[in-house]
């Protein structure tokens, strides 16, 4: 069977795995203090362009969320995210556990819109009684979004004034963020998501690295205790040398950047081929994630050979399901597939 199901089914890119096992018997100290880890954090400032940002490395995704948006907020304030948000609708309400609630707005193909986010606010502040209610404290946006669309500049710009406008932190979550980065579509690079953003991380889960996620305070404005509150949510490595190896890799000779530019090259293939064979698409992205409608038996049967994600029934005889490539996606893979919707 091959796999379409998510970018995160291989282990790790082999030049990775490689420093990995040249460094293992190399004793250094722990929690990211090792000279791999600070490496990592000086080719992240450069790479953003921020020589005062302050960068952390935490396990994952979800646990990176967590850490981030309760240390940020007030006990009395949640966070704004779009309906189909990530800390919304897949972490099992872990900002929820950190006693913070999400506040949802209208998504449109999976982003906020600074017009609506402006008129809630208002709405908020113009209301008497909001100060019985739950504050907005942050913004909330990924980039890609769960349906791999991505903010232009001037959206997330606008996104951004209003954040300034109320005093809350913008935070973007960068799970996929080489793919965002390398889209023909994206007119943003790093430095730009630096200049205009408070704090957000660079994915390495699901962008070639076996685990890890690098948190950037780009104004060097992290929260007091940071690293402590990263401990207290059990986001934090004893041997931190794992993530500064693997951050340390992916950061050199731009390895980052060149593995999600192959992970680009298949999306487009990959879209062009379920084009070719006639397939209905719920939507397109410009990034590695493609939506399509699949009646439900062909999807039963399609199921068999291909490991795809569901995401949503569509009606009662057909299903959204989401077909994802990655760093490790090969001509091979899109070639099996091809033959497998031919027989189909």
């Amino acid at each position: 069977m091959i796999s379409f199901e998510n970018d995160y089914s291989a282990g790790a890119h082999p030049k990775i795995l490689q420093r990995l096992i040249e460094t293992n018997m190399e004793p250094l100290p722990g929690y990211g203090t090792d000279h791999y880890c600070e490496n990592a954090v000086r080719k992240i400032r450069e790479a953003c362009g921020c020589p005062e940002a302050q960068v952390y490395f935490l396990v994952g995704g979800t646990q990176t969320n967590a850490v981030v948006i309760s240390s940020m907020l007030r006990s009395c304030e949640g966070v704004i995210a779009a309906e189909t948000g990530h800390v919304n609708t897949h972490e099992a309400g872990a900002i929820e556990y950190t006693g913070h609630k999400v506040l949802t707005l209208p998504e449109h193909q999976g982003k906020l819109d600074a017009g609506e986010l402006k008129n809630y606010m208002k709405k908020f502040y113009e209301d008497a009684n909001h100060e019985h209610e739950v504050f907005p404290g942050m913004v909330y946006v990924s980039w890609p979004t769960e349906y791999g669309t991505l903010y232009s500049r001037a959206e997330l710009e606008a996104i951004a004034a209003v954040c300034r406008e109320y005093e809350m932190p913008l935070y973007l979550d960068g799970a996929r963020l080489g793919y965002g980065l390398m889209s023909e579509e994206a007119d943003m690079t790093l430095s730009d998501l630096a200049q205009i953003c408070d704090v957000f991380y660079i994915g390495g889960t699901k962008v070639g690295a076996l685990c890890g996620e690098a948190v950037v305070f780009p104004k060097g404005n992290a929260p007091k205790y940071f690293m402590t509150m990263v401990k207290q949510h059990g986001a934090m490595l004893a041997k931190g040398r794992l993530l500064g190896v693997q951050f340390d890799t992916l950061f050199t000779d731009n390895l980052y950047f060149n593995i999600s530019r192959n992970a680009i090259e298949m999306a487009h293939r990959l879209r062009a081929l379920l084009h070719e064979k006639g397939l209905t698409f719920y939507l397109e992205s410009p990034t590695n994630q493609q939506f399509v409608i699949l009646e439900d038996e062909m999807y039963r049967k399609l199921s068999q050979k291909v490991a795809l994600s569901f995401w949503e029934k569509y009606d009662e005889t057909h299903t959204v399901v989401r077909f994802a490539v990655s760093w490790s996606t090969t001509e091979e893979d899109l070639e099996e597939l091809a033959e497998i919707l031919k027989v189909g």
